[in-house]
């Protein structure tokens, strides 16, 4: 029999009527099943959380308590790590191998990162002001609704969770309906650690069925949202109910210069991994490659080589490389942009097809794809694909890379690949994107703050900057005039 994950509300495990099937997409087998939560689940799970916040002990309790329970999650993630990196390939596909050594210690590392800095982040101010003293206070915002993708389960919702949580906020967090387990399994630790009854609610249903009720809600302070930008918009408009603050973690449409000066071996190996690692199912994804004229062929034959090679198979195994896609829906996604691209004239180079290996039949397994003559007005330029597909474009005008590179409606991520590193900060200035990586690829830090610009979405995750998003500002001004009234007391003053 398989395992059966229910909901998390107001400190309990609830079971309901509804059950999905959640499937391993290396094999399309059914690996659990989670409880659908209904309406009154949703309902259940926003009134906790108010409830929690309004009237409930956790905004009242000291900063060393709060710490104190972020720890014992991270502790929680760490002596769970074997079985969380397991569940996490199982339910997403990805190497086991980046589950392990990635995915989850990142994600305990998360916790323990906000918990030891909550007291810094958190620190007031005081300004002496003319006749006055302002006295500015970041308060937790309330009721924090997370809705994280399925592409890092465990790591985004750790990532909302830790900044939410430390800030005083209570919490509903609705993973994604094609990888909830990770999520859910993170609720027994949250309710091991101790948390207060409301604090945290996990729920589980497609977004369809549930988020408009989620996000027009008036009890909803904010809305921490990655994902696509066709949702993200959705989610826009029904916040616009009752307005709220927003995250808006969207789309990309990354790009990696590589200059002619760069090192050969680490640019190509940095580039593979920007477009293949999680079969190119993120959103930083460096799916448009520029290599420099005098390095473009050298840097091809060697590039296509290499994503020959790449072993495709099952995550569990320690051999893969790279798994499958997450659903057969996106594989078909994945199949149209390479039979559009074939069309509108780009030269296929490698893969753009389902492998024929016996073995690999029943999962949702798609080649690493590699196109070249890209123009920019191909759709596959353009869009967001979402899976192991990269464009190699030549150049030998750098100022008309960086056109090309900022010609698309999304601005998060890029990478510069060059010896010169003063020459690559000098144009990384010129980028538009929210995070930029020389001579390396997806280096995030609990420190710094992450996030894009344009139809990439608004808001930052992680840093000081993203922490202080889980937060509003207060400002309290005290009079201190000396010898005198306050001016206000002389307006109406008869």
């Amino acid at each position: 029999m398989i395992p059966y994950y229910p909901l998390y509300l107001n400190g309990e495990f609830r079971e309901t009527k509804s059950r999905q099937g959640v499937v391993n997409p290396s094999s399309g087998e059914a690996i659990a099943e989670a409880a659908i939560a209904s309406s009154g689940d949703v309902e259940a799970a926003l009134d906790s959380a108010r409830r929690a916040f309004d009237t409930g002990p956790w905004r009242k309790i000291s900063l060393s308590e709060r710490k104190s329970f972020l720890l014992k999650i991270s502790k929680g993630i760490i002596e769970k790590a074997a079985e969380l990196a397991r569940l996490e390939t199982l339910n997403t596909g990805k190497p086991i191998k980046e589950s392990t050594f990635m995915d989850v210690p990142s994600a305990a590392k998360t916790f323990e990162h906000f918990a030891n800095n909550l007291g810094r982040y958190l620190k007031d101010e005081s300004l002496e002001l003319e006749n006055a003293k302002s006295h500015i206070l970041h308060e937790p915002y309330g009721v924090v609704v997370l809705i994280v993708p399925w592409n890092y389960p465990l790591l985004i919702a750790s990532w909302k969770l830790a900044c939410a949580l430390a800030a005083g906020n209570t919490v509903v967090l609705k993973p994604s309906s094609l990888t909830p387990l990770t999520a859910l399994e993170l609720a027994k630790i949250i309710d091991g650690a101790g948390l207060p009854r409301g604090v945290v609610n996990i729920i589980h249903a497609s977004g369809d069925a549930i988020g408009e009720q989620l996000c027009a809600d008036k009890r909803v302070d904010m809305i921490s949202f990655t994902g696509s930008s066709e949702v993200g918009k959705k989610i826009i408009a029904y916040s616009a109910e009752n307005v709220k603050k927003l995250i808006m973690e969207l789309g990309g449409k990354s790009a990696s210069i590589v200059l002619k000066d760069a090192d050969l071996e680490s640019a190509l190996t940095g580039c593979l991994c920007s477009i293949f690692l999680n079969q190119g199912q993120m959103c930083t994804a460096m799916s448009r490659i520029f290599v420099e004229d005098e390095l473009y062929d050298r840097f091809v034959k060697d590039f296509l080589e290499k994503a020959k090679r790449i072993k495709l198979g099952d995550g569990l195994d320690y051999q893969t490389q790279m798994g499958p896609l997450i659903s057969a829906s996106q594989r078909k996604k994945v199949i149209a942009y390479v039979e559009k691209a074939k069309a509108e004239g780009a030269k296929l180079s490698c893969g753009g097809k389902i492998p024929n290996v016996p073995m690999l039949r029943n999962g949702f397994f798609f080649e690493p794809t590699v196109f070249e003559d890209v123009s920019e007005k191909m759709s596959i330029f353009q869009e967001e694909v979402f899976g192991p597909v990269a464009c190699l474009n030549r150049f030998s005008d750098l100022d008309g890379a960086i056109a090309l590179v900022n010609g698309t409606d999304f601005a998060l991520a890029a990478s510069l690949w060059a010896r010169d590193t003063e020459k690559a900060k000098d144009l990384a200035g010129k980028i538009n994107a929210g995070i930029i990586w020389i001579n390396t690829y997806g280096m995030f830090y609990n420190d710094l703050p992450y996030g894009g610009f344009k139809q990439s979405g608004f808001g930052k995750e992680l840093g000081r900057e993203g922490f202080l998003e889980y937060t509003r500002l207060k400002n309290i001004i005290i009079d201190q005039a000396k010898e005198a009234k306050p001016l206000v007391s002389y307006w109406y003053g008869f």
